[in-house]
């Protein structure tokens, strides 16, 4: 990852929640019918925590946010038993390849280590690389909301 690109904690009145709820609703909108992205971003600011769950970072490079990711209590209305979940997890295009997406998730499992979570989990229907070489294990693959995903878990600690 580049050296000027700095971590932070986002809050819900930080001037970059409408955009970081811009690009979740935009990747991520069609799976939640009928969400508008004014309800978009008003559950965006409700999970800026100040520590553990839930929590929200944005990745910033100089004063431009670049990337974002999310520690949360549920991600998958079916699966209510497993919490909490990593969930959005972003990069801006012209900003991918360049080690973001790893160095978010890698904060996000530092949040959840620090908070004492010892397994948490994400879906996925096109990252499983990325995440299986940050460690993580597939735990099932299924079909949600009409997208082919694979669950996976990552256990922290070991």
């Amino acid at each position: 990852m580049q050296s000027d690109i700095t971590l932070q904690r986002l809050s819900a009145d930080d001037p970059n929640v409408v955009l970081v709820s811009g690009w979740t609703f935009e990747a991520w909108g069609h799976l939640h019918p009928g969400l508008t992205q004014e309800q978009a971003i008003q559950h965006l600011k409700a999970e800026c925590g100040q520590g553990g769950v839930p929590s929200i970072f944005v990745a910033i490079q100089g004063e431009t946010p670049v990337g974002t990711a999310s520690l949360i209590a549920d991600d998958m209305s079916i699966r209510r038993e497993f919490t909490p979940w990593l969930a959005s997890v972003f990069v801006v295009p012209e900003w991918r390849g360049q080690g973001i997406a790893s160095a978010l998730v890698r904060r996000i499992e530092v949040e959840a280590a620090e908070s004492g979570i010892e397994r948490f989990y994400l879906y996925t229907p096109d990252q499983q690389a990325l995440y299986r070489r940050l460690g993580w294990q597939d735990e099932e693959s299924l079909e949600y909301r009409g997208e082919n995903v694979t669950v996976m878990s990552r256990q922290l600690g070991l």
